[in-house]
This record gives structure tokens, sequence and C-alpha cells, in this order.
């Protein structure tokens, strides 16, 4: 994940474009409110939510509610696959469930039908996240 945070290829925001894991840890130990305020404060004045997906992704819970509250605010959506990155200490990680299958719109059908999911190495994340993060925000009317 470091690598697709560290890549400094979206542009420039007042706040940083992905969020802290260290301040994750911090808010986690606060309880379930705490994190659900983070999560709420940290989507304001944002129109774009990426998640970066690896084999665990689909079953964190408080990502599923970041989807959930990012489609009830009208941002754009994309995933970006981490599987195929290169880790000197593990190797490449098993690719992980598209976790939009697990949010439904509202009629029904799950986000994965509609939200585009990319893989960093295979679709060139670094030259393309940029179009990506451009795309997602057009098709949300951002």
């Amino acid at each position: 994940m470091a690598q697709v945070r560290n890549a400094h290829v979206i542009g420039f925001y007042e706040k940083p474009p992905f969020l802290d894991a260290a301040e994750w840890e911090t808010v986690k130990a606060k309880g379930d409110n705490a994190i659900k305020k983070w999560i709420d404060d940290n989507l304001v004045g944002s129109s774009v939510t990426i998640v970066l997906i690896g084999a665990e992704t689909y079953k964190r819970p408080w990502v599923k509610y970041e989807i959930e509250q990012s489609y009830k605010r009208g941002n754009g959506l994309l995933g970006i696959t981490l599987h195929s990155i290169n880790d000197p200490l593990t190797g490449r990680d098993i690719p992980g469930q598209n976790p939009f299958a697990g949010v439904k719109d509202n009629r029904g059908n799950f986000l994965s039908n509609n939200v585009p999911v990319y893989d960093w190495i295979n679709n060139n994340g670094r030259e393309n996240i940029a179009a990506w993060v451009e795309s997602a925000a057009r098709l949300a009317g951002r």
C-alpha cells in the first residue's frame, strides 16, 4: 500500500489523499463511534474514494462502512488491487475479493457491477491513477 500512497501522482490536496495507518490505529483504540466519526470527517470535502484492495480488504467492516458512506455522499468510487506489487519482505499477496461486491446501490444492485477496479502493476497505476480518479469523479457527476 505504501507504494501507492507514496506515488505522489494524483496532485496536491489540502489533506493527504490517502489515510494514515498510524492515525487509524490511534482512532481504532477509541471504539466504534470514534471510527465512524473519523471516517465521516475524512470524507468531508472528498469527491472520490479509492479502495486499496488486498487479500483481506473485503472482510473489513470499516472498509464496507467507508464504501457505504462514500456511495451515500455521491462520491466517485474505484478500487486498486495490490496483489501484484512485489513486497521485499513477503513477496506478492494473493488477490482479494472485490469489496464492492458486499455493498448494494439504491436499486439493490451490487456496486461491483459498476465500480471499476484496476491492478496497480498490470494497469500501470503510477501513470494512470490520475485518469482513474478523474473518470470516477465524472461518473459521479463531481
